[in-house]
């Protein structure tokens, strides 16, 4: 996901750098402009709206030219908001067999059986069966936009 922002990175910032053709605070400018692009990218208008009125600061005319101080935290928060969206959606469906198995319990008379020592099981083998870390994964980086 991050590869062509780092070698963009690397090609404009750090090897000009290394080779002393620029000096720091100019590696760092450069660094900083892919970082952001990317970070705008993937920030909600919501959430960079928020941070901008936060931050007390004019919205400029074009995104780019606000300062990392308002992009950082509005990244963080979009992308903290993207992942506890995606734990719930796994959560569900455990939920789902956890209720299911607690109502078959009861229904059986078998109130002192913990249901957790009997979902455990069928609750890996659902995520095994729907192939849970492919599913995941590619959901996670379907979720970025280039």
């Amino acid at each position: 996901i991050m590869d062509p922002v780092l070698k963009d990175v690397n090609t404009n910032a750090y090897q000009p750098y290394i080779r002393e053709e620029i000096n720091q605070k100019e590696a760092l400018n450069r660094a900083t402009v892919p970082m952001k692009r990317f970070m705008l990218k993937q920030t909600k208008t919501d959430t960079l709206d928020l941070f901008i009125d936060l931050s007390k600061t004019d919205k400029p005319e074009n995104v780019e030219d606000l300062p990392m101080t308002v992009v950082i935290p509005s990244f963080m928060t979009s992308e903290l908001e993207r992942a506890f969206t995606a734990g719930f959606m796994i959560f569900l469906p455990f939920l789902l067999v956890d209720i299911i198995v607690s109502s078959t319990l009861m229904s059986m008379g078998m109130v002192m059986l913990p249901p957790a020592m009997i979902s455990l099981p069928f609750k890996l083998l659902l995520f095994v069966t729907v192939n849970g870390w492919e599913l995941l994964f590619s959901n996670l980086v379907n979720s970025f936009h280039y």
